[in-house]
């Protein structure tokens, strides 16, 4: 309880941290100091664009944000000079000699609000966009086990999950303690062999009376949607792997598969291969030098991660750092901030 409780109060303070830097980011960005930071542009990380519903237990906040900060998003960037280029396109506009800066947007897993809400928004403004297809949500053979385990822990107030040492009983009656479960079995998954811990919770909610590939149906576009979406010439698909698990945690044959067949199952639907993929997690841990050039390899010219940054000339095409728009941080200032460059220049070792 204790633990839990202290680890609520430092994420509490990380983000009151977060704002306070990126505030002052934004306060230097405007009287033009360090002006350089911002190199040549920035791509944009994007999860669910929905309306803002209520949700008691809500760990999953920070992959959302609303349609309305979306479109202020893109008019305070249209307003500091940036145009706005397709994710494919990017090895060009970096080549050119044209100095503006420009943004990509991009979208993880393929959720169906991309359709529905985000959409709309890009086609109001003429903003190309890239949108990452997870194949196993596209099929339904996969579940995204972050919405099973907040779903998980909104409904029951105790379960019991195998640690890889038998059940035990796991409380998540207060919501200290569903953010300690919710951390716990967060960190076993990626921890451990991802495909079994996500097919012991698979297990787990399924006892308890929820349907992880349901959520997968609820909350992703299958074939279908993801036709609908790209008769919008604004819209591109990127591949996103088959499973959705960490590759640099996985054996040079499998991280090939996950890649080579999420390339296949794009094609399929868009009649071409796909030149763009999004790392899962795509954070340092996660994905590797061997995974760039996996990438390279298979013929994407362009393999963006989550590791946070600007663009520059010099920068890897297949490590490309992407600008995470986070729920918890909706503020045009924030957006201008992280734009700048600045707080990345001064996060710098």
């Amino acid at each position: 309880m204790k633990h839990s409780l202290a680890k609520m109060v430092r994420n509490h303070l990380r983000r009151a941290a977060i704002a306070g830097g990126l505030e002052a980011a934004h306060l230097l960005a405007r009287v033009g100091l360090m002006g350089k930071a911002r190199g040549r542009g920035a791509v944009f990380t994007l999860h669910h664009v929905r309306p803002k519903g209520h949700r008691d237990f809500d760990p999953n906040a920070h992959l959302e944000i609303t349609p309305a900060f979306l479109e202020k998003t893109i008019l305070m960037l249209k307003r500091d000079g940036y145009r706005f280029v397709a994710l494919e396109e990017l090895p060009e506009w970096l080549a050119s000699v044209d100095d503006r800066p420009f943004a990509c947007f991009t979208l993880d897993d393929g959720y169906r609000n991309n359709l529905e809400w985000a959409l709309p928004v890009f086609e109001k403004h003429g903003v190309p966009f890239t949108v990452f297809v997870t194949a196993g949500y596209v099929d339904r053979t996969h579940t995204l086990w972050w919405e099973t385990l907040a779903d998980l822990l909104s409904a029951c107030r105790e379960f019991r999950f195998d640690f890889g040492d038998g059940a035990v009983s796991v409380s998540s009656g207060t919501y200290r303690q569903k953010q300690a479960a919710f951390d716990r079995i967060a960190a076993y998954i990626h921890g451990v062999d991802e495909a079994s811990a996500v097919a012991a919770l698979n297990r787990t909610a399924n006892a308890c009376g929820i349907d992880p590939f349901a959520i997968t149906g609820r909350l992703t576009l299958d074939e279908s949607g993801l036709r609908d979406l790209i008769s919008s010439p604004l819209a591109r698909l990127g591949a996103h792997t088959i499973s959705h698990r960490a590759l640099a945690r996985l054996d040079d044959d499998e991280a090939r598969r996950e890649i080579a067949s999420s390339a296949a199952r794009v094609a399929a639907i868009t009649g071409r291969p796909p030149s763009t993929i999004a790392y899962p997690y795509g954070y340092r841990s996660t994905v590797s030098a061997r995974d760039h050039r996996l990438a390279a390899d298979l013929g994407f010219t362009v393999a963006v991660t989550t590791e946070p940054g600007t663009l520059s000339s010099g920068v890897n095409l297949h490590a490309v750092p992407r600008i995470s728009l986070n729920g918890h941080f909706q503020s045009e200032r924030h957006v201008s901030a992280l734009a700048s460059g600045i707080p990345f220049r001064l996060a710098a070792p």
